[in-house]
């Protein structure tokens, strides 16, 4: 049975994007709604126009025998400027403030929407990069990668300080902890990690970078390669740290527990990011 067009649009639309970077063909949307290619090919440009007047993303059209459609999830800009304005003005609130000068995250990650916001931020950097997996360490950095991962379409792997029986054999690594100077071990499993994965690296906190230098030093005992690292927040480090290539959404500047306040402000994302405006004139010149 054939399908109104009103019909296709939605479903071609969810389709799409729950399939990111996935590469269909025409023929496949023909097919399933017994349509003309001529016909969803009128749909796909009503999408794609749709997709860059609200921001959704792009919409990348692949000519030839071998080619097809496929959704690259981007914001704007002004969606990233917003959004991180939004997320400093919370992360600043004096309720937040915990004894030891630790600053309560929780709730914002626990919240859909944020982690929605934030996984099309992070992949928007990284659209572009090649990337098989993103890796984070338990146990709020989960939420994120998971969010990021979806938009990347690609697995996510949990590295662990404490092993699990249900994990089989694992590879192990000591590191030292930027904000403690502690020796710590971090682990993940054997089957999580192939030869020459591209990994990108995703965490909810970072203050010396120990945490997460010693996930790169868990990726190269894979033989593994870092190709990013992103985190939600970072805070001002008076040491040496750890990590320097890095983006953070936002930045910690500081915390002043005698007068209970925070002073927070976005990150370093916006100066390495290529957003939506640019991205579509790239897709469109390849």
């Amino acid at each position: 049975m054939k399908v109104k067009r009103s019909e296709r649009l939605i479903d071609i639309t969810q389709y799409l994007m729950a399939r990111p970077k996935t590469l269909i063909p025409l023929t496949f949307f023909s097919a399933r709604y017994e349509s003309a290619k001529s016909s969803i090919s009128e749909d796909l440009a009503i999408v794609k126009r749709t997709f860059a007047t609200r921001g959704t993303g792009i919409l990348q059209t692949v000519p030839g025998a071998a080619g097809g459609v496929r959704y690259i999830p981007a914001v704007s800009r002004n969606f990233a400027e917003t959004f991180l304005q939004t997320m400093a003005a919370r992360l600043a609130e004096k309720e937040r403030l915990l004894p030891g000068g630790y600053v309560y995250l929780s709730d914002l990650l626990g919240q859909p929407t944020v982690l929605n916001d934030i996984g099309r931020l992070i992949a928007t950097q990284y659209v572009r990069t090649p990337v098989d997996v993103v890796m984070t360490v338990a146990t709020k950095g989960i939420p994120i990668a998971q969010a990021t991962a979806s938009y990347l379409n690609v697995p996510f792997v949990i590295v662990r300080r404490d092993s699990k029986v249900t994990e089989g054999s694992t590879v192990s690594v000591n590191y030292v902890s930027g904000s403690s100077n502690r020796i710590e071990k971090m682990e993940l499993s054997k089957r999580s990690l192939r030869e020459g994965a591209k990994v990108l690296v995703v965490d909810d906190f970072m203050k010396g970078g120990g945490t997460v230098n010693g996930m790169r030093t868990l990726i190269n005992e894979f033989d593994a390669e870092l190709v990013g690292i992103a985190v939600f927040a970072e805070a001002i480090f008076s040491g040496k740290p750890m990590v320097s290539d890095y983006s953070s959404l936002l930045r910690v500047d500081d915390v002043d527990t005698d007068a209970q306040t925070i002073v927070a402000n976005p990150g370093n994302y916006l100066e390495k990011t290529t957003f939506l405006e640019d991205l579509t004139q790239a897709v469109t010149e390849r």
